[in-house]
């Protein structure tokens, strides 16, 4: 739903935007970032600030929204600040060897090291507005001192987010054998053993606690938050925001993908064109997004998994290190295909050949599926993951665990898993793809979620609503400070 520009101001309204060094996040920054200066092209500008290395992933993701005037985001650069043990060059948590990740999550939460670059660049591009990735408390004070707004941007979903917070302080001594059930959750109950927890909610680990206590007082104490979701799919975890306290005010803008077109590069059509040639709802994808780590040994076990099933397979593995058992392409055939690079995700699940995604839970990939109408079996790696995959299967019901739950140790920490076994891969699959199994059943409930998603983001629905009240709230708190004085 268009809302109407201030009569008598042609002043275009600057929002900055600066997201953490993860595709994770730079993706979701990116399509606010178009979706704000596309949603009222006269009214705003939007500028995404990233690090010199991380240019060329930006331009990737705008490419597709250009047009005759040109792409509508500005990108602005800043450096990123030099980290003890962390090579030249390398910015950003895709790049980092997986030794190194620490350091960039250490970085980007450090007074030192990054709050003089970005104070630099918010006091440069001279912003009336600010939207912050949560890592950077600092950047609501910098804003604070200059007068303008600032808004945090969870790119993760609200069911996570907020029953990490929830379970801040409530696991004791770590120990991973014990359950936590986390405490001011509507139905269904959700319990997550201290082994799938996040590192920081695990370990207590000196000053890890507080630093997330900062960033949640700080983060209320912000103009507002937005969030990658819709009430759609996340109906009794939204309103927590504002109702618990946690926000000043709440912007619940997803999901942000399916508002802008999916563009393939060129030669992705190799992708399309082997779906085209399967039956449909016939064929598994898997991915693990762009960060997990999973094992040569668990690699091996899910190859052999996946011939002893007999399902046709589209499997992206990202790892040029990782070579399959011997003749094991031949033995496949041509119902396997894989993917060791980028591939066009939101394509390939919204072929029609596609009948089931193997996921590691990330939230854009969880998004994606939502609005692709695919059901998932689920395998999560990292940080949230886990408890985003109880928001799936005992929530909303779209898929299933891959590995049922008692059958060995999942852990956030790679190296304490156990191997899942080729015959338990085979049999998951096979189970959730026979016709009348439960993939039949979560595939009707993740329909349901497909449409009203969609619905939440065309024009007059939910999410497209918060997106207009966001710039008009943002257009009104600009006029409000347009006295300022740039320090």
């Amino acid at each position: 739903m268009a809302s109407t520009e201030t009569t008598g101001s042609s002043k275009k309204l600057r929002v900055l935007l600066i997201p953490f060094f993860a595709s994770s996040h730079i993706g979701p920054f990116t399509e606010l970032a178009v979706s704000l200066a596309t949603a009222r092209p006269q009214a705003v500008e939007a500028t995404i600030a990233v690090t010199p290395a991380t240019v060329p992933f930006v331009r990737s993701l705008l490419q597709p929204h250009e047009n005759g005037s040109g792409i509508p985001v500005k990108v602005a650069t800043y450096p990123f600040p030099a980290v003890d043990g962390l090579p030249k060059g390398v910015e950003n948590l895709g790049a980092a060897a997986q030794a190194d990740a620490w350091r960039i999550d250490v970085a980007a939460l450090s007074d030192t090291l990054m709050r003089p670059v970005q104070e630099t660049l918010i006091r440069a591009q001279s912003p009336d507005a600010l939207v912050t990735d949560v890592h950077f408390m600092w950047n609501a004070g910098v804003c604070d001192e200059l007068g303008v707004p600032c808004v945090t941007f969870n790119v993760i979903g609200a069911f996570s987010t907020i029953a990490m917070r929830h379970l801040l302080g409530r696991v004791s001594n770590g120990e991973p054998e014990v359950v936590t059930t986390i405490p001011r959750f509507p139905a269904p109950e959700i319990r997550v053993p201290t082994v799938e927890l996040p590192e920081y909610l695990r370990s207590q680990r000196k000053g890890g606690q507080s630093t997330f206590h900062r960033l949640y007082a700080v983060q209320g104490d912000c103009f507002g938050l937005a969030v990658n979701t819709s009430p759609a799919l996340e109906e009794h975890y939204c309103g927590m925001y504002v109702g618990n306290g946690y926000a000043k005010r709440a912007y619940m803008l997803g999901p942000l993908s399916p508002r802008l077109p999916s563009s393939p590069e060129a030669g992705d059509s190799r992708y399309t064109d082997w779906l085209d040639s399967k039956p449909s709802r016939s064929v598994v994808y898997l991915c693990f997004g762009s960060l997990a780590h999973v094992s040569d040994a668990q690699l091996d076990e899910l190859a052999l998994g996946l011939e002893a099933s007999g399902m046709a397979f589209l499997w992206v593995v990202r790892t040029d290190k990782w070579s399959p058992p011997e003749r094991w392409h031949e033995r496949v055939g041509g119902r396997g295909m894989v993917a060791t690079a980028w591939a066009p995700q939101r394509a390939i699940l919204g072929h029609r050949a596609v009948g089931a995604f193997v996921t590691h839970c990330g939230w854009n990939s969880v998004l994606e599926t939502v609005a692709a109408g695919v059901p998932v079996l689920t395998w999560p790696i990292v940080f949230e993951q886990f408890i985003t995959e109880r928001l799936l299967t005992q929530v909303l019901g779209i898929g299933e665990r891959l590995w049922p739950d008692g059958a060995g140790v999942r852990s956030t920490r790679y190296e304490e898993n156990e191997v899942i076994p080729a015959q338990d891969v085979a049999r998951a699959l096979t189970t959730f793809m026979q016709p009348g199994g439960p993939g039949d059943a979560a595939r009707r409930r993740v329909m349901e979620l497909a449409a009203k998603v969609h619905a939440a983001v065309a024009e007059g629905g939910s999410s497209d609503r918060d997106l207009h009240r966001l710039i008009d709230d943002l257009m009104e708190a600009a006029g409000a400070g347009a006295g300022r004085t740039t320090i």
